[in-house]
């Protein structure tokens, strides 16, 4: 069975551009751009809106989209399970993670499952955690390295591989706005500090909760997508900022910061694989997620 035009509508139903889509399914804009004309043939239905500036999925394509991914998912599996009878499985497995976690964690992950598995195919995303588990349970992703959320989505199943506490860094430069006494914070000397913070997720929400309960609301100097880039901010100058412990060990600019002793101290949290409940019937998801 030829599934290439289900992956070819999926690469551009997520991505919605020609030129990125086709990229990424290795093939040309035009033929991508058959290979699509001929599903919706097929099928009697548009499934994009498109145009010369924008691509936009119909509503049939919404429709649509769900089934596919459903569609080759049921065929990924069966497909893994007759190779598994083989004792030989092949095909590709897709994981997200930040950029610290990639060199942290992925070579304990990978080194021996790779020997085992010399036939399965790793696609690796970077990004922003915070955005991991919303990719893993729309299907964008097989597998995330991600912190654990304080409540996990039903759908969701998660095996922590290390904990982490999150640590206040600041320039080692002595500063005006330099809290004097972070051992014993005050609404006084926090009101105007300049923060520099993730833009979302496990992070963020353990620091609005700790300058709530010092009753104080953050003067934000900047929101961050990812860590590595706050541990850069702080190391220049512009502020205090909240970040993972394990991204300061890895980060080339640990030297130019600082870690504040503040009290109370924030959560630890969790730093693990994460994958959609119901990609774990595929044999090449669940011999991965053995591996934790």
């Amino acid at each position: 069975m030829d599934m290439r035009p289900l992956k070819h509508f999926l690469a551009l139903a997520d991505m919605l551009h020609f030129g990125r889509a086709s990229d990424a399914c290795h093939i040309s804009s035009s033929t991508l751009s058959r290979s699509i004309r001929q599903l919706e043939e097929n099928l009697g239905a548009p499934l994009f809106e498109r145009d010369n500036r924008h691509v936009a999925l119909t509503r049939q394509g919404q429709m649509f989209q769900h089934y596919a991914r459903d569609a080759l998912e049921q065929w990924e599996a069966i497909r893994h399970s007759l190779m598994s009878e083989a004792r030989e499985l092949a095909g590709e497995i897709s994981i997200y993670c930040s950029v610290t976690a990639s060199y942290s964690f992925l070579y304990a992950l990978l080194s021996e499952f790779r020997l085992r598995h010399p036939r399965i195919e790793l696609k690796l995303h970077t990004g922003d955690p915070a955005e991991s588990v919303g990719r893993v349970l729309a299907g964008e992703e097989d597998m995330a390295i991600t912190p654990r959320p304080r409540t996990l989505p039903d759908g969701l199943a998660f095996k922590p591989m290390t904990t982490s506490p999150l640590v206040f860094i600041a320039p080692r430069e002595e500063t005006s706005w330099m809290p004097s006494t972070p051992q014993t914070p005050s609404a006084a000397q926090w009101a105007g500090v300049p923060m520099i913070l993730s833009e979302s997720g496990l992070a963020r929400e353990h620091c609005d909760t700790w300058f709530k309960a010092l009753g104080v609301t953050p003067q934000i100097y900047a929101q961050v997508a990812g860590n590595e880039a706050i541990v850069s901010m702080v190391g220049l100058g512009f502020g205090v900022g909240v970040v993972p412990k394990i991204v300061l060990d890895n980060s080339p600019l640990r030297d130019r910061v600082a870690v504040l002793p503040v009290k109370p101290e924030l959560p630890h949290y969790d730093v693990g694989l994460c994958v959609a409940k119901r990609r774990l019937k595929s044999p090449l998801i669940r011999a991965l997620w053995a591996e934790v």
